[in-house]
């Protein structure tokens, strides 16, 4: 390797067709992923009622699965599978755009905590130890009982500054075994600035765990923002997401007599974090350089 080919762009179209033909869970996830995320993402188009809208509180309250209500109504009288498709638009768009924040943060982090030497590398260890002992979920918690209004772009960014300490490290590591190769020196002799070659020679040889890294976080962000929005702490009703569309079903009650309002919405987030963990294994298999001479 040079320090003019960096290590993720080896042999990419070849190694990418051949691990689509030869990985085919890797193919199964990406459409079943694909298979939930359209119709959520074109919920205007795809829902055949609005999602809030209670047409008859007595008489459509609580309906079974029918063709006119393919997966039933709420103890409200709404439609679960508009709920679904909007809840889904929510719950995806919150954990894409989290992720973002979160890969943002972690990979500049990681990176210049990586690349830095002396007081300031210890100082910025040390600051992250720190924020990777605060439990995440109980820290969420309390800034959203505090702040109680939120609204869902708050909610987004507070999920993605709160998400990147995992990823930081992960860069952190990276960047202190790769700033000791031979083409990190070359680069150097050569008069290179530190800033040009931690951007040009040693980030894109970090791409391929962050993707990785990234595509799993898309699945954990979706079963946080359910369990948070299930504890009455995430998006707020009437605002669908799949979190709260569980909670208006989990009575005790509601559960054994009308289990379409939680069970629909339930399955939809283990499918979804599962296509995401198997499409995420699938990409490190297929990025993983090792595999460049398979």
């Amino acid at each position: 390797m040079n320090a003019d080919t960096p290590l993720i762009f080896t042999g990419a179209a070849r190694l990418g067709r051949k691990w689509l033909e030869r990985d085919r869970s890797l193919v199964f996830a990406a459409i079943l992923l694909a298979a939930i995320a359209i119709p959520c993402l074109a919920a205007p188009l795809a829902a055949p009622y609005d999602p809030n809208v209670q047409p008859d509180i007595i008489g459509l309250q609580n309906v079974a699965p029918s063709l006119a209500h393919p997966m039933g109504t709420d103890t409200y009288s709404r439609d679960v599978l508009s709920r679904l498709l909007y809840g889904g638009r929510l719950s995806l768009s919150v954990a894409l755009f989290a992720t973002l924040v979160s890969v943002t943060v972690g990979t500049a982090y990681g990176a210049f905590a990586g690349y830095s030497s002396g007081i300031t590398a210890a100082i910025l260890d040390r600051v992250l130890d720190a924020l990777l002992a605060i439990p995440r979920l109980l820290l969420l918690i309390a800034i959203f009982a505090v702040w109680r209004d939120i609204p869902v772009p708050g909610f987004v960014v507070i999920l993605g500054l709160t998400g990147w300490y995992g990823l930081a490290r992960l860069v952190r590591g990276q960047v202190l075994a790769l700033k000791a190769q031979d083409f990190v020196a070359s680069a150097r002799a050569l008069g290179a600035t530190r800033m040009r070659i931690l951007v040009r020679h040693i980030l894109p040889n970090v791409v391929t765990p962050v993707v990785v890294a990234a595509t799993l976080g898309l699945g954990h962000v979706i079963v946080l923002e359910a369990g948070l929005s299930w504890l009455g702490v995430g998006v707020r009703l009437p605002t669908a997401s799949w979190g709260n569309m569980i909670q208006d079903g989990s009575d005790g009650f509601q559960v054994a007599s009308h289990w379409w309002i939680s069970v629909f919405p339930g399955l939809a987030i283990v499918l979804t974090v599962m296509a995401f963990n198997v499409l995420g294994d699938g990409l490190l298999r297929a990025l993983s350089p090792r595999n460049a001479k398979t």
